[in-house]
């Protein structure tokens, strides 16, 4: 491999300002490091890494890269199609509408895109872009539904409405929010609040209600003891699976997920009593969210590796006052039906037995996440990120990958039980897509994957980059990977040359 030098730098990051020095220091030989470009850098890098923020690279050298110059950037400079939530919406609508069969119409959830500054302004809306929503809430369906900001992350300005009037209350709340902030400066606590005057782009997004429910507490910590069965309780979480697009265009899925697990036990929201709306459920999300950043004070028990759950119960919504399923399971088992007085010869009651012990092995399980199950689940999002990607390259207005590039992303998906007739156990979600992921929050138990992942960006993004002209082993080691194969626990997801050795 060449000598280069690396810029990086990552301002109020440390833990990935430490992860990149760790996998440019196991490659051979390792580079020059720099915190930031000299004037004589910039107009002659020579063999350049930009290993930094978005913010702190020179996105000119990435696009044009002097004469004689090896530039090599880990962030595409135009990607808003994947990153911003209205934008992925869009990206993903397109695509489908000139590929119905793909997994993506199965995988997003049904969403409307709207802009506004103001909450009488909806009232436009519902007999223009959200008409087709007007008519599942005035339906009397009793579907919930998420509005999310396009530009936010960590859970902000996210809330839960079913009615036309609670969406309007949800916009006028926040009308107020921002009119209260100008009086009384910053916001305190883990307020999820947002002003309408700097975000006037939302997704509206079908709620999953039959998410995948399991207990965190079934991979106990520090030595912990495993609760019984009849002490579980179902905890929503969404996956956390680390991403890696390099050059123009692969696409490589990490492994090693994470589920990040709500702390509070899943509770469906309710509109109240009756039908009345007297229960406020966005004054408390923690039950219905997974946002890590929402779940600070659960720390590391919140998060386990997907890999972890395996043989963990699959469990039913908590629902208070009435007895759990683990519970009334203790009841004693129905004894095969006979006629009162016929007498059951020995045959028959052998088959009786059998067929009785196999309905309740199917029952367990049926009722354990198995290996098989994270296995489709893994092979799922291998799959909807592949489409994912491809649905992006066609919005090629707002991602344009470039072969001197490539990024780290942190998708988030969740898992939801099957509709009939799907012949699959889950389905999975595409939630969002994030660059420059919020890894602190994995926690120190689990960094040693957060060092694995960016060990193997460097083998294979940095290295196959600055190889010698010379030396082709390691570029055909690369061209020799085939797409559904796993290196360095990455997992190749999509391989497409786009437009030409320069790509965009």
């Amino acid at each position: 491999m060449e000598e280069f030098t690396a810029l990086v730098t990552w301002p109020g990051a440390p833990l990935t300002d430490s992860l990149v020095r760790k996998s440019l220091a196991s490659l051979h030989p390792s580079p020059k490091v720099v915190t930031s470009l000299s004037e004589e850098l910039r107009k002659s890098p020579g063999n350049l890494l930009q290993w930094a923020n978005y913010d702190s690279m020179e996105h000119e050298l990435t696009l044009a890269p002097p004469p004689s110059s090896k530039v090599l950037s880990s962030s595409y400079t135009i990607r808003k199609a994947l990153i911003r939530k209205h934008y992925l919406s869009r990206c993903i609508h397109n695509y489908l509408t000139k590929h119905p069969d793909s997994p993506l119409s199965d995988a997003a959830p049904k969403t409307w895109e709207l802009e506004l500054s103001f909450a009488d302004e909806l009232d436009e809306m519902w007999s223009d872009d959200l008409w087709d929503l007007g008519q599942e809430l005035d339906s009397g369906s009793d579907k919930w539904w998420l509005l999310k900001p396009g530009m936010t992350d960590r859970g902000m300005g996210i809330r839960l409405f079913r009615t036309k009037d609670q969406l309007a209350s949800i916009f006028e709340s926040f009308e107020q929010d921002d009119s209260e902030e100008d009086e009384e400066g910053d916001d305190q606590g883990n307020d999820t609040s947002i002003a309408t005057s700097q975000i006037r782009h939302f997704v509206i997004q079908e709620y999953l209600s039959k998410s995948l429910l399991l207990d965190p507490a079934e991979v106990p910590l520090d030595e912990q003891p495993k609760p019984p069965l009849q002490d579980l309780r179902g905890h929503k979480f969404h996956l956390r699976v680390y991403c890696v697009a390099s050059g123009a265009l692969t696409i490589y899925m990490y492994t090693r997920m994470l589920a990040l697990f709500s702390g509070t036990p899943y509770v469906a929201p309710t509109a109240g009593e009756e039908g009345t709306e007297n229960v406020d459920v966005n004054a408390d999300l923690a039950g219905y969210l997974t946002n890590t950043s929402q779940q600070k004070e659960h720390g590391e028990a919140s998060v386990r590796l997907f890999d972890e759950l395996i043989g963990c119960h699959i469990l039913p919504p908590h629902q208070p006052g009435r007895p759990d399923e683990a519970s009334a399971s203790k009841s004693p088992q129905p004894r095969p039906s006979r006629a009162m007085g016929v007498a059951l010869d020995a045959e028959a009651v052998r088959a009786s037995r059998k067929h009785e012990t196999e309905k309740r092995s199917q029952a367990q399980e049926e009722s354990i996440l198995t290996a098989a199950d994270v296995e489709d689940i893994k092979n799922q999002i291998a799959e909807v990120l592949g489409e994912t990607f491809k649905a992006a390259l066609e919005m090629s207005v707002h991602f344009q990958p470039l072969p001197n590039a490539f990024e780290f992303y942190g998708i988030d998906l969740i898992v939801s039980h099957s509709e009939a007739p799907s012949p699959r156990k889950f389905q999975v979600h595409l939630l969002e897509v994030n660059s420059e992921p919020a890894i602190e929050l994995t926690g120190p138990r689990l960094t040693w994957i957060l060092e694995d992942v960016f060990r193997a960006m460097g083998k294979v993004c940095v290295e196959p980059f600055f190889s010698k002209s010379n030396s082709t082993d390691t570029e055909t080691a690369v061209d020799a990977w085939e797409v559904g194969q796993t290196r360095h626990e990455l997992r190749k997801c999509l391989d497409v040359q786009v437009r030409g050795s320069r790509g965009w």
